[in-house]
């Protein structure tokens, strides 16, 4: 698989990582499998993918502890980014940035993970409560500690109130950035970036890029809709964030199956084995040399598929058709 680097200090990891979170959190409960979900990380590292994505919240902890299975066996193969700042409780989830937070949930990480060190540890969620320059700070400490090797901050779009406006979804996710820069360097900003979320290339990608900054695009899949695997009104299951998403109700998957329809025929051009998520990701790995889609995953099947992708050269006329496809309806907040 081609590689990156991210970061100012040339991070090298596979051109397409795996996200980890589907595993352990969130989608499809019934079908998260230890033992399907160790499968699918060995297969994800079979095909040259080395940047595996988890959180210690994802479980919680249990995707980190079945991660650390994997890595115990294939720790020179991959590059672990995992994340701190947020606590799951009985149905709600609180963020945390107290230095002493940080440096026992790194602790904690890296005895799940049964590693010595993190490649990349991300801070999830700033903590309102906290500054954010002392949770950056703690995580630097890290790093001067050997514990870390980089550090990397997940950002979080926020829409604007006036109905169906968007003004610049990552204002506040500069700001901050701006503000821990001094601090320590940021190696890499997690945030989603899809063909039907694309908001991050208008300036959050080149604010990376101008800086040397790795960008990670998270959901570059859309939740899975862009697989072109999910029925409209085909249902979700009750605990699947999905299942309350604007974007995900019968109607609005109807609506936006336009943009399937388009992926499709780009894929057709390529041959009868590429396939709409593979153009998605294509797509996404043109948005510049240090941007590294992260699909979530949990079965071997999609993560090979994923894989694949990186060797998919989209041309100017694939390119032109996806930016003339229309755009995704429905609000997506």
């Amino acid at each position: 698989m081609e590689r990156r680097t991210i970061g100012a200090t040339a991070l090298d990891v596979g051109a397409i990582g795996l996200g980890c979170m589907p595993m352990s959190w969130a989608y499809s409960r019934s079908q998260q499998r230890g033992d399907l979900s160790s499968r699918a990380v060995h297969a994800a590292l079979d095909a040259g993918v080395t940047l595996l994505d988890t959180a210690d919240m994802y479980g919680p902890f249990t995707n980190e502890l079945m991660l650390g299975r994997v890595l115990k066996e294939r720790r020179a193969e991959a590059f672990v980014s995992t994340k701190c700042g947020l606590l799951v409780g009985d149905g709600h989830v609180v963020a945390n940035g107290s230095p002493g937070y940080v440096r026992r949930a790194c602790d904690a990480s890296l005895r799940r993970l049964q590693t010595d060190v993190i490649d990349l540890y991300q801070l999830h969620r700033a903590d309102p409560e906290v500054p954010v320059e002392e949770t950056w700070g703690a995580m630097a400490e890290l790093v001067s500690a050997g514990k870390v090797r980089a550090l990397g901050l997940c950002a979080v779009g926020a829409r604007s109130a006036r109905r169906g406006a968007v003004r610049d979804r990552f204002e506040g996710t500069i700001r901050q950035l701006e503000r821990i820069q001094q601090v320590f360097p940021v190696a890499a900003v997690q945030a989603e970036l899809s063909v039907w979320s694309p908001e991050a290339l208008a300036r959050l990608l080149p604010w990376c890029e101008a800086r040397g900054v790795g960008f990670l695009a998270a959901m570059p899949l859309g939740n899975g809709f862009l697989t072109g695997t999910l029925t409209p009104g085909g249902g979700f299951e009750p605990d699947d964030p999905r299942a309350r998403h604007p974007r995900f109700t019968a109607e609005m998957m109807a609506a936006n199956q336009p943009l399937v329809a388009g992926l499709r025929r780009v894929a057709a051009r390529h041959g009868a084995d590429v396939t709409p998520a593979q153009v998605a990701l294509a797509w996404v790995l043109g948005r510049g040399a240090h941007v590294v889609p992260v699909p979530g995953a949990k079965r071997e099947r999609w993560v090979v598929e994923n894989a694949r992708a990186a060797g998919l050269r989209l041309t100017a006329e694939d390119l032109a058709e996806i930016a003339a496809l229309p755009a995704p309806r429905g609000s997506w907040d």
